[in-house]
């Protein structure tokens, strides 16, 4: 009897024990299952925003599936090229707004924080710009009321529809000097305290950012906090810096990212712009973002043709998790992230600096399928 009873307690241990671990196991699942159905927005809601570009092929209804990603895990956008003056203005006296107002539509219909890039920059500007009706170089005064008209016009136009503005883009080289555009040529560094002024008068409520690559440049940082602080003593409505994040493996180093993060942050707000993460040679060792830089294909130049190996994936992912890890502590300072591009296939890196090459840049890929880094963000932001 004392048998039989022993092996019936051992029974009803074994029950509860089975019991026990199969509660816990689907309890993981469940989390787990939870976890996986967040999304990106959803994880970071209360950081800063997380945004993506639109593209003009997407504004034509020529990706749905890729908008379905931007729907699902976005809440700020930004026009990639639609925007930018050569588009808006390809001649004098005209300007071409429907896919800037397609834009704009899309981000008021899902309820997202826009974002309009960019107002002044010298690389897609018009050539008309910058000549007068003889063929010479504009006068300060011609090329002063053109600046005018169409920062006026373009956010005029969006007045308290488009949040926050790039309105110069790119005018420090990586030596902290100004660089010598036709705007500068022109007008000299006044350029862009006009386009500034202008910028704030067409709508008082927007936010006004400088936005440049290689921001983690100490004599590119000094040279944009010299050159911000400057215009912000003069009264100018500088409201915050965005960050290019033109990343690498290996560049920039994220220490001096992070002082710059810091300086940065000492002006106003600051934005990660323009992020992704090449994961390919570059043809000059660095992270910058000069985009009349090219070079000729070499087979070398494009090592990962049909898909990344284990080892490439796990320092992309690392390196990612890194950054983000970096953005969380820095929280308090940014006010939005912003991928440049919704999947590896409509990444500009396929293309630059080296013509036709495969690259794997975002959080997306081809088929507009998460990667496990997305996974790893999510659960990073949901543990800070």
């Amino acid at each position: 009897m004392l048998k039989r009873k022993n092996y019936a307690i051992f029974i009803l241990l074994l029950s509860v024990i089975f019991t026990f671990y199969s509660c816990n196991s689907n309890k993981k699942s469940v989390d787990k299952g939870d976890v996986s159905e967040t999304t990106l927005k959803e994880a970071f809601k209360d950081k800063f925003h997380i945004g993506t570009t639109l593209n003009a092929r997407q504004l034509r209804g020529g990706e749905p599936v890729a908008i379905d990603v931007v729907k699902k895990h976005f809440n700020s956008i930004v026009a990639e090229n639609v925007m930018k003056s050569a588009r808006i203005r390809p001649a004098e006296g005209e300007f071409d707004f429907s896919l800037p107002d397609s834009f704009v539509k899309f981000g008021e219909e899902n309820n997202m924080h826009i974002h309009g890039h960019t107002l002044i920059w010298h690389s897609q500007a018009p050539d008309w710009f910058f000549v007068d009706q003889d063929g010479n170089t504009a006068s300060k005064e011609l090329l002063t009321q053109r600046m005018k008209e169409h920062i006026h016009t373009v956010v005029g136009r969006y007045k308290g529809r488009i949040h926050s503005w790039d309105v110069v883009n790119e005018a420090i080289e990586d030596d902290g000097s100004y660089r010598e555009s036709k705007f500068y040529e022109i007008l000299g560094e006044d350029f862009i305290k006009l386009a500034f002024e202008f910028a704030h008068e067409a709508d008082p409520d927007a936010e006004l950012y400088y936005n440049d690559y290689s921001m983690s440049n100490p004599r590119k940082r000094d040279g944009v906090v010299k050159m911000v602080e400057k215009l912000q003593n003069d009264g100018v409505q500088v409201h915050g810096i965005g960050m290019q994040g033109h990343i690498g493996l290996g560049n920039p180093d994220i220490r001096e990212f992070e002082k710059s993060l810091e300086s940065y942050g000492k002006l106003g707000k600051v934005m990660i712009t323009e992020l992704d993460l090449s994961v390919l040679p570059s043809p000059w060792g660095d992270a910058g973002a000069e985009i009349s830089d090219n070079y000729q294909y070499e087979d070398k130049m494009n090592p990962f043709p049909d898909g990344l190996p284990e080892d490439v994936e796990q320092q992309f992912t690392k390196r990612y998790v890194e950054f983000f890890e970096l953005f969380l502590k820095h929280q308090d300072k940014i006010s939005r992230v912003a991928l440049w591009g919704v999947n590896d296939g409509n990444s500009w890196k396929n293309n630059w600096p080296v013509r036709g090459r495969t690259d794997y840049p975002l959080l997306f890929d081809r088929q507009n399928n998460p990667k496990a880094v997305v996974q790893d963000l999510m659960n990073l932001a949901s543990e800070d």
